[in-house]
């Protein structure tokens, strides 16, 4: 480690921090009174985006986003599937997706104080090692897709800390294929560069530009629960092989 990093990295994570919680208490009556009824989902929606603006830009936080398939022919409803090494990532998805999808998160963003009025009822809650909490979210994140709206999970079920793709759970690409939706790739290049999962003092923290690169969509019609692991397969490489090339490229 080096221990002359630790005072500005330290600093930076700190503006960050405050800045989040800053917005969010500025924000919450709003949030509070949009994410009240249903029909508001929406409004609820480009509030994120405007406060995932607000989160990046005070820390000079930017991005760059690849497109490999035409951001006005994103399909809809779908599920996008995406690497995740960093809280970072959870942000740049309201500024990477045009429209409306809800998140699947972990149980313990529900126990947040004050953020747990996202998972009140728009996003969805699971406890990955609970049986019975995954089947409720698969069921709730079915009814979402059949209402028309795209779903957004991370299928590694946790965050990397050091930028490297685990392995993918497989009730994503379960739900692709029951509804018949197609799945569209989404891979974070460097967001854990920039914040890093892991100890306050010990882990990267600092301004840049966060890449992002966004796949063409990968059709299901016509498959089957036989084709899953095919899929899955397909999704798991489709990302890895982008951070090969970024990997390589940033030697």
């Amino acid at each position: 480690m080096n221990y002359l990093l630790i005072i500005p990295r330290t600093i930076w994570k700190t503006i960050f921090l405050a800045n989040f919680i800053l917005g969010l208490i500025v924000l919450y009556p709003f949030f509070f009174v949009l994410l009240s009824t249903r029909k508001w989902y929406p409004a609820a929606f480009k509030l994120k985006k405007f406060w995932a603006h607000w989160i990046m830009i005070v820390p000079l936080l930017f991005y760059k986003i690849t497109w490999k398939t035409k951001k006005e022919e994103l399909p809809q409803p779908c599920v996008y599937c995406a690497n995740h090494a960093s809280y970072l990532d959870i942000v740049l998805s309201y500024l990477v997706v045009p429209n409306f999808f809800v998140f699947m998160g972990k149980q313990e963003l529900g126990k947040a104080p004050l953020f747990r009025i996202f998972f009140r009822d728009m996003n969805i809650l699971v406890k990955r090692d609970n049986n019975k909490s995954s089947h409720r979210a698969f069921l709730r994140a079915a009814k979402d897709i059949s209402r028309g709206q795209a779903v957004f999970i991370f299928p590694e079920a946790g965050i990397s800390s050091n930028g490297k793709l685990r392995g993918f759970k497989n009730g994503a690409f379960k739900l692709a294929i029951e509804k018949q939706v197609p799945i569209v790739p989404i891979t974070y290049l460097n967001n854990w560069k920039l914040l890093q999962n892991g100890g306050y003092f010990k882990t990267f923290g600092k301004c840049g530009v966060s890449k992002v690169v966004v796949h063409p969509p990968i059709p299901t019609k016509g498959m089957d629960q036989n084709d899953l692991i095919s899929l899955r397969t397909k999704v798991y490489d489709t990302i890895q092989n982008e951070l090969n090339i970024y990997n390589n490229e940033d030697r």
